[in-house]
């Protein structure tokens, strides 16, 4: 069964699902969380205290909204368009992560999010 969560960034706040895998159970478990964003073209990604391995379903490239884990940074990643290492219209993580979820409704706002503005996440 999906959690839904809420995710501040900067004065962005967006609805999300996380899935029913054993990566996003396992951040769950761990909310809520305070970070600090990192931007990479249009992904905010930040440290979490999360340490898994990649999941089997693992990839590269990812569809707008995706939430992932990137296990080499413990990173909570969310996807809301092209990143330097995208290819064409695709959006492409930096390298595989596991899929956790998905953002739900408009994510266009994220694009004002500076780097280093503060993100949160809570159960809802």
């Amino acid at each position: 069964m999906p959690t839904n969560i809420k995710i501040t960034a900067g004065d962005v706040q967006v609805r999300a699902e996380l899935n029913d895998g054993p990566t996003a159970r396992a951040i769950a478990a761990t909310l809520p969380i305070t970070a600090t964003a990192q931007r990479w073209g249009d992904e905010i990604y930040f440290a979490i205290p999360v340490e898994m391995e990649l999941e089997k379903d693992a990839t590269e490239v990812v569809d707008l909204g995706t939430l992932g884990y990137w296990p080499t940074g413990n990173a909570f990643c969310m996807f809301f368009g092209p990143t330097p290492a995208s290819r064409g219209d695709q959006i492409r993580a930096a390298s595989a992560v596991s899929i956790i979820g998905d953002m739900l409704g408009d994510i266009t706002e994220l694009t004002t999010v500076p780097n280093g503005a503060k993100v949160g996440i809570e159960l809802l």
